[in-house]
């Protein structure tokens, strides 16, 4: 590869052990391991996600880490949510004061208290959320695109499937727990939800818009290594909005290099525009792709047809709708086995993955759901991983034939549903979307 002609190359890096990298395959290996962790924590332990939920999994978590707390108080332990998400109920549910009286009574029943940071990234939970993930455990990263609940973590009887990597590396470590501290939790416009006294939202919105603008402008600080074969080398990315956002720039620039494969994961499929673009261009060069999405009754807002229809069901089957017009326009691609789409369905679970592979040498680890809202609207974050001397091969192709072992092969677009045979009540919800225009907006936002 010609350094000039890739620009990942050009990435600053750290260098990473493969022996100190592990794939974790299922929600249940992910919880068992993050409650090892936290366990034994001896310094630190950083938690960022879009919520950690008042179930049972989630107060297991909560507890966990007040435990940690009690018995070592100088641990230095933090939470990060998204301010919005952390105060309301669950979509469709009575109003609430949602996650956040959780916070509070967890904080009021134990003498050493924890701080959750709610993180508002815009004005109003449409416009913009705090997707960055990762957990700083010590000198570990445990990186998951899954948020923290009863389904993700699986703990009864349903998943919701994600991918799932922990990482020993202290220079990593440093520098994700540096951004989380100095960008986001020093900021004025982040409070404390375990307290009782904290600002409404209308109180804080000029700190919001700059809270904003200055996470356009940030990113991941770190010297950077020299690699050597017998490493792997990695490259933290942070991004938000459209403008000079390097994540997004890096997932395009991934696509762009690739020579003979890419494997692409996403659980909603509605792929922007400079994304879309790129992986035509692919197909055009003889690129063999694969996308492996969920089937739209593994979407995690499907509802079943015996139930209450809601508008918030209507989303799987727009997704759908997506996926068939592509398909539809890439039917020869389709037919020649350059292009290859997968429906992820495993019994009542539901898919969360998301991520890239290319040419068995570059990875992406992100919680970017690679749609126009993470493009434009969430704070994100991934882990560009380059690995020159195929020491992650097995792990990843693990991961892959375990990713792929409950999916589909779509061999023509004619294998997915039609609007016409959807229920009545979705059928009549696109045809106003359509009817208004209104799909062009919301595909900025879904």
């Amino acid at each position: 590869m010609i350094a000039s002609r890739n620009p990942l190359v050009q990435l600053p890096t750290l260098a990473q052990d493969p022996d100190q990298f592990d794939v974790l395959l299922s929600a249940q290996e992910f919880r068992i391991r993050l409650l090892k962790e936290i366990s034994s924590a001896t310094e630190r332990i950083c938690l960022v996600a879009l919520y950690l939920e008042d179930d049972d999994a989630g107060r297991e978590i909560m507890t966990a880490l007040y435990e940690a707390k009690q018995v070592k108080p100088e641990l230095d332990i933090s939470i990060c949510v998204d301010w919005h998400r952390a105060q309301r109920g669950l979509i469709g549910a009575e109003s609430s004061e949602g996650n956040a009286a959780m916070y509070r009574t967890f904080a009021e029943q134990y003498e050493h208290s924890i701080p959750v940071y709610g993180v508002p990234v815009r004005g109003r939970e449409v416009f913009g959320v705090l997707h960055l993930k990762g957990f700083i455990i010590d000198d570990s990263v445990i990186y998951s695109g899954a948020s923290l609940n009863n389904i993700y973590l699986n703990y009864h009887d349903r998943y919701r499937f994600d991918r799932y990597h922990v990482m020993k590396n202290i220079a990593l470590a440093n520098s994700m727990y540096t951004y989380i501290q100095n960008e986001m939790i020093a900021d004025c416009a982040v409070n404390d939800l375990a307290k009782s006294k904290k600002p409404t939202t209308k109180e804080i919105k000029p700190a919001i818009r700059q809270l904003r603008s200055a996470l356009a402008r940030s990113q991941y600080k770190f010297d950077s290594q020299d690699i050597s074969t017998e490493q792997v080398a990695i490259t933290p990315l942070v991004g938000i909005g459209k403008r000079r956002n390097r994540l997004n720039q890096g997932i395009n620039q991934l696509i762009a290099q690739a020579k003979d494969e890419v494997f692409i994961c996403t659980p909603y499929f509605n792929f922007p525009p400079s994304l879309a673009k790129e992986v035509k261009k692919a197909l055009k060069r003889g690129v063999k792709i694969r996308i492996v999405v969920g089937d739209k009754t593994a979407n995690d807002f499907f509802i079943s047809p015996e139930e209450e229809f809601k508008t918030i069901g209507g989303l799987p089957y727009l997704y759908e709708v997506n996926l068939r017009r592509f398909a539809k326009a890439n039917e020869s691609h389709i037919a020649s086995r350059n292009l290859s789409i997968h429906l992820w369905k495993h019994d009542n679970n539901s898919f969360h993955l998301k991520g890239i592979w290319v040419d068995k040498r570059y990875m992406l680890l992100t919680g970017n759901n690679l749609n126009p809202r993470a493009w434009k609207l969430d704070l994100e974050n991934g882990i560009f991983i380059q690995d020159h001397y195929n020491h992650l091969s097995n792990k990843f192709q693990a991961e892959v034939d375990n990713i792929l072992q409950h999916t589909q092969l779509i061999c023509t677009y004619k294998q997915l549903e039609k609007i016409e045979t959807y229920p009545d009540q979705v059928q009549k919800l696109i045809r106003k979307i359509t009817r208004v225009k209104a799909d062009r907006v919301l595909k900025q936002i879904l």
